[in-house]
């Protein structure tokens, strides 16, 4: 049966163990936060020295790991063995051997970076039914900025929604880098003032809260064509910060959502934030651009974005720059 990664963590505060956590996935960050909390929570520090085993994948066999969970804990009631990047571990199915009939007194934590078990294999099917297995898949990017404010809001700190949408731009669906980027914005919060901004975010991160994807997508949403062939004009100068390649994603899905916007036959907020998964809150930027883009509009746009971004990539155009494609790219969408 599947097992949240709350549902571990609440167990583990309770001093309620599995003998076996096979922690997998394509986001490292769960796997990491739970991997992270038995190492340093399940054992006093006495109880580490003879406990307490970590093993790496590339450097220990099945074998090694499962002989070692098959011991008895000295002076304590647990030990705690780890197998980092389990990924490269050979023969990880024959962890069968062991799953089947684990030590009770044995806390066996298999970290499985970057992949998944066969839902088709014995291993996996003894796991799950033990609510061992434990899957983290990684978040689409229209899941990150509700993760960021869920992670600011479990610490008591506000953030606005272009601030989290700003964040997401920049730094990708990485929970690891945006929890690590985000602890460091905490620590920069005025004393008494509890809200994230995007001012404090280009203050501290060095993202332009003027110059980024997020503004541009707004700008050409709006058809201000003052403003976007202004941060164009930025990103034409500034391309390896900028990629073409990520403003043209940007774009697409920003124009395929407005396509979806068109076909939707009940258009109140929540429905159309529901359907087009964005925060409520960027409801009427879609409202707008839409109302300046009709579906044969958004159409052409969308075939223009394929286009361009095979010309970016060599195909049909080896000698342009990229920063001049970007241009005649954004010329063509706010005159089409």
């Amino acid at each position: 049966m599947p097992v949240t990664y709350e549902e571990i963590i609440s167990d583990l505060k309770k001093r309620i163990f599995k003998p076996v956590y096979f922690l997998a996935g394509e986001e490292p960050y769960y796997i990491d936060q739970i991997t992270g909390y038995i190492e340093e929570h399940v054992l006093d520090e006495a109880e580490k020295s003879f406990n307490q085993v970590v093993f790496y994948g590339e450097e220990t066999s099945i074998t090694n790991v499962i002989e070692t969970s098959r011991r008895f804990p000295m002076m304590s009631t647990h030990q705690v063995v780890i197998v980092r990047e389990a990924q490269s571990l050979r023969k990880i199915e024959d962890l069968i051997i062991y799953a089947e009939k684990p030590l009770s007194s044995t806390i066996l934590v298999i970290n499985y970076k970057y992949g998944t078990l066969d839902k088709r294999t014995r291993l996996y099917k003894v796991l799950d039914s033990q609510g061992s297995y434990f899957e983290s898949p990684r978040l689409r990017d229209y899941q990150v900025p509700a993760w960021i404010e869920k992670y600011l809001s479990a610490r008591g700190i506000k953030t606005d929604p272009n601030a989290s949408a700003t964040l997401t731009e920049f730094l990708g669906t990485d929970l690891n880098k945006i929890a690590n980027e985000l602890d460091k914005l905490i620590i920069t919060l005025p004393e008494g003032k509890p809200v994230i901004t995007t001012s404090l975010i280009e203050k501290n991160i060095g993202i332009s809260k003027d110059y980024n994807n997020f503004e541009l997508q707004k700008a050409v949403g709006e058809k201000n064509i003052l403003k976007a062939n202004t941060i164009v004009r930025h990103f034409a100068a500034n391309q390896k910060e900028n990629p073409m390649t990520l403003t043209i994603a940007s774009l697409f899905s920003f124009f395929t959502r407005i396509l979806t916007y068109h076909y939707l036959s009940d258009k109140s907020k929540n429905n159309v934030a529901s359907l087009l998964k964005v925060n409520p809150f960027f409801v009427k930027e879609y409202e707008a651009a839409a109302a300046k883009y009709n579906v044969t509009k958004t159409i052409q746009i969308i075939g223009l974005l394929r286009t361009y971004d095979m010309k970016s990539k060599g195909f049909g155009d080896v000698s342009s720059e990229p920063g001049d494609l970007l241009k005649e790219l954004i010329y063509k969408i706010l005159h089409i």
